[in-house]
């Protein structure tokens, strides 16, 4: 550029030959005083004014001050030519805070650029708002920017551009981003066939679900169908092949991603994620000499071992993580040592059992010793984490002996660490005091109130332990150099439990207070005032050092600052008090026990560990610690698991249960629990119709509009069914990005999975086969819902319900005319009968239309009794509902229709109130008129 401008060019080759700084800020401002001027004269082409505003931006880059040219850079970017429109949007980024007035009359500019059909404008105006992004500017373009992202006409580079744009409005104004709304859309670009785009929308996609769980599920699906075509089907182009590493930041992205969403209870995806993980783990076993494919290759295994862990620590993969491990933390390359550290520390917060972690505790100390301070502090989490009783002494000990010599930014983490331990998985509370004082000692300035404040509430809530305090206390303080907090402690324990000691030899109370007395002076004002507390305990204690006590009071009397002051002249009037006056020996009680609380420390340790913008799914400290820390977060999202209530296993029809169900049990099922919000279903002229002829069929449409068509087949057997679901693309193009998803009302009634990873393409005109296994575990009342979505030009979204209905797994029973009425007179009326009358139809020769009535009987899966009822024209039936948890419910029905009166009475029998009043509501619902 700078060479289509002689001007510019000169002006650079003058500041460049420019021998000190005087003579290059003579030739800028003389430059700056002969732009302002051509500006104030105006008339100026777009050649004239991008000129002077390169030579601004350049004037501007080399840290002069600029106020000149704004107005010229906003005029450039309305320029049709892109090089005036390149230097007006640079001289914007650079030139404008975000904050700035002159942004405001830049927004209708980079709009129409955003609207516009040229891309190198597209991709101008996309650099702008991600360098400026100010929260009046991601307002009014972030609608732009994703209409962009999605568009089927947007080119690749411009996806790219906007998905990182849209990245980067929602880390700074996440407020402005409609993130639930846009969700689906967005996720359905992972299925774009360029892995660059795929690479940009996963990392916005990251970044929406750490705060959108739920908004964002379907990403998981497409997330394991993407690394599956990655790693197993080889489905990349040469281009994204890093040293023979199919694009290892996509598949690094892809396997963080899942990390953030519990383990999928499908066991297809499950399958098939636990063969993408193999797969990972078996090429990385041996490294290579080529430097760059390990560590393209590290990167990988360490997220994939990172998945493992988090979707079952006790399985196989992480046995086999477990021993790639321990040959990373001995390795030369100090980015592997640091990342073998992380991740065992991953597995130790995770697994049930330390056993093979701690193997190789000798190399983990020794990692302490790194020549890299990052390494160090991964050790020192590892071994804070793999701590438990049997090592705690152990641990505890050699991170002491490395406190004395540890950097400084390590040492506050590292005494929270220790003081944690310590009191966590302390042996005896002999070790407990010893170990925090020699701490104290050691750590010094490092010690925060959080230490010694817990030492106290220790000390003071365990008797066995005060006379031991004070005394190894009173040892400690004898040291020629104490560090302050150790002589807060000394004085808050001599304090309160110095009486006990006192009659051994060298712990008398004279001595106790020449020791802690000698400290004070070189103590701050609050360090001061506690000991004048505990002089003021002495003195009601120790009657043979009250004059030396008195004496130091009425010298703090006249000291300048004022709570000293206070304490001292207050403490003073009561040593002042007769002997015999019981005010000093109430005053000076001794200390009730604490109330029971939470450690201090670990909200402490907690605020040490910020956030960052990718936040971690588990926290350094074992197991315990990441369970409380799930607990806690269930909690916060008010999402406790609700405790069910199940009746007793009522028996077969052959063999009637006749107790009765408890009222609550009635009324949980009869009343569920509200579950996660259901998808809103897709409204149709047919689809009912459709629906409920699939309720007593075995096949037919479920669905069909202009692109697609879907068709069901269905078979039951007991409690197991079987459907396969036919998708077909009715159009003369692809349907890309097609997901399918499963919602349940109450998975623990109800479980329904597919066979295998569906395909993310429907080629123009074919059809595609979707396979669901269905179990009924217990008795359901909401038929599950099937959600396909799709990009056909727009996204489309399709929701409807499937025909699973508590009545298909029922099993015809065949009864004779006694046996029948038997069991009918043996359940007996209300509540285990539900009955109803209700208007039918008659057919065109003014008959009852029993073939009907006879189809719809038996398709509710319902054995027909012939020869049972005395009238000819009524039906009964009866069968068996199989539930694999709670077992089997017997049904009888009877229907008897009247022409005369065109009304039919329906009776449900059943040992479940429920299976009674839901194949009446069902059977009813086919038969009554005009349904």
């Amino acid at each position: 550029m700078a060479t289509s401008m002689r001007g510019l060019t000169q002006f650079i080759a003058d500041i460049r030959g420019a021998r000190v700084r005087d003579l290059e800020e003579k030739r800028i401002n003389k430059e700056m005083a002969n732009i302002r001027k051509k500006f104030k004269d105006g008339n100026l082409d777009g050649y004239q004014k991008k000129k002077y505003v390169a030579k601004i931006i350049f004037t501007y880059i080399l840290g002069y001050k600029v106020d000149v040219g704004h107005m010229e850079a906003v005029n450039l970017i309305s320029s049709s030519k892109y090089s005036e429109k390149q230097i007006g949007y640079l001289a914007v980024t650079l030139l404008m805070h975000e904050n700035s007035d002159f942004l405001r009359l830049v927004v209708n500019s980079i709009r129409k650029d955003l609207d516009g059909n040229n891309e190198v404008d597209n991709c101008l105006a996309l650099h702008a708002i991600a360098n400026v992004g100010g929260s009046e500017m991601a307002e009014a373009l972030a609608e732009d920017v994703h209409r962009l992202l999605i568009s089927p006409t947007s080119q690749t580079f411009v996806k790219k551009k906007a998905a990182l744009t849209l990245l980067r409005l929602y880390r700074k104004h996440p407020d402005v981003i409609p993130a639930a709304e846009w969700a689906l859309r967005i996720v359905s670009i992972m299925d774009d066939p360029d892995l660059g785009v795929v690479i940009c929308v996963t990392s916005l996609v990251m970044a929406l679900a750490q705060d959108n769980l739920d908004a964002y599920a379907v990403c998981y699906t497409k997330a394991v169908d993407r690394l599956h075509r990655l790693c197993i089907e080889h489905e990349y182009s040469a281009t994204y092949a890093y040293y023979k590493v199919p694009s290892p930041w996509l598949q690094v992205k892809l396997l963080r991603l899942l990390q953030y969403y519990p383990p999928s209870e499908d066991p297809t995806i499950r399958s098939v994620l636990h063969q993408v993980l193999q797969t990972i783990m078996n090429n990385s076993a041996e490294p290579t000499r080529n430097v760059q494919h390990n560590n393209a290759q590290h990167a990988v295994l360490f997220e994939a071992i990172g998945l493992s862990i988090h979707l079952d620590s006790a399985s196989p993969l992480v046995g086999t993580a477990a021993v790639l491990l321990a040959r990373f933390i001995s390795s030369k390359e100090t980015n592997v040592r640091y990342l073998g550290l992380d991740t065992m520390a991953h597995l130790a917060a995770r697994a049930e059992s330390l056993e093979p972690i701690k193997r190789h505790q000798n190399t983990i100390i020794i990692s302490l010793r790194d020549k890299d301070i990052s390494v160090r502090r991964r050790a020192l989490d590892l071994l804070y984490s793999m701590c438990d009783v049997d090592n705690s002494e152990l641990i505890v000990g050699e991170l002491l002996r490395y406190l004395k010599v540890a950097d400084y930014a390590l040492r506050e983490e590292m005494v929270l660490k220790i003081a944690i331990l310590t009191e966590k998985y302390a042996s005896s509370y002999k070790w407990y005091v010893d170990t925090i004082l020699q701490l104290i000692s050691a750590a010094g300035d490092h010690v925060g109130d959080e230490v010694w404040y817990r030492v106290v509430q220790i000390v003071i809530n365990t008797e066995d332990l005060q006379e031991y305090a004070a005394r190894v206390v009173f040892e400690h303080l004898k040291a020629p150099s104490t560090h302050e907090s150790l002589v807060k402690v000394g004085g808050y324990i001599l304090g309160e439990y110095g009486h006990l000691v006192a009659n051994e030899p060298g712990y008398s109370p004279i001595e106790q207070f020449q020791v802690l007395h000698a400290k004070s002076q070189f103590c701050v004002a609050s360090t001061r005032s506690l000991l004048l507390s505990t002089y003021i305990k002495w003195v009601n204690v120790f009657p043979e050092i009250k004059p030396q006590l008195v004496n130091i009071f009425e010298r703090y009397r006249h000291v300048l600052d004022a709570e000293l002051q206070q304490r001292a002249c207050e403490f003073y009037a009561l040593a002042s008090r007769p002997d015999d006056d019981e005010l000093l020996q109430n005053v000076c009680e001794e200390m009730p026990p604490f109330p029971p609380r939470v450690s201090a420390l670990l909200g402490r340790l907690n605020m040490k560990h910020v956030d960052t913008e990718d936040k971690r799914t588990w926290v350094h400290g074992g197991k315990e610690a990441n369970l409380d820390r799930d607990a806690m977060k269930r909690k916060a999202e008010g999402s406790a698991p609700a405790t069910g209530t199940s009746d007793d296993i009522i028996g077969s029809l052959a063999g009637l249960d006749l107790s009765v169900a408890s009222k609550e049990a009635v009324d949980a099922t009869m009343f569920p629990a509200p579950s996660n919000q259901a998808p809103r279903l897709t409204v149709g002229p047919n689809i009912n119709q459709w629906f409920d002829k699939l309720t007593y069929s075995a096949e037919g449409i479920l669905y069909e509009d202009d692109q697609v068509q879907i068709g069901l087949k269905s078979r039951y057997q007991g409690y197991l069914g079987q459907l396969a679901i036919y998708i077909g693309n009715k159009v003369s193009a692809p349907l890309s990005s097609f997901t399918t998803a499963i919602h349940l009302s109450d998975s623990d009634a109800l479980s329904v999975t597919f066979a295998k990873m569906p395909l993310s393409t429907i080629a123009p005109r074919t059809q595609t086969q979707q396979l669901l296994h269905v179990e009924c575990k217990k008795t359901f009342l909401i038929p599950p819902t099937l959600t396909v979505s799709y990009l056909a030009g727009s996204h489309q979204a399709i929701s409807i319900r499937l025909p699973v209905v508590v009545t298909k797994f029922f099993e015809d029973v065949k009864l004779g005319p006694s046996d029948f009425f038997e069991r009918w007179k043996l359940i007996g009326g209300p509540p285990r009968e539900d009955q109803t009358i209700f208007p039918i139809t008659l057919n065109n020769s003014g008959q009852l239309d029993m073939v009907k009535c006879r189809q719809i009987v038996s398709g509710h899966r319902l054995g027909l009794l012939d020869d049972v009822d005395p009238n000819p024209n009524n039906l009964v039936a009866a069968g068996v509902l199989h539930m694999s948890v709670e077992g089997k419910v017997g049904c009888l029905l009877r229907l008897e229709p009247n022409k005369e009166a065109k009304l039919c009475r329906l009776t449900v029998r059943s040992t479940s109130e429920t299976v009674a009043t839901e194949v009446r509501k069902s059977v009813q619902h086919l038969l009554k008129a005009d349904s």
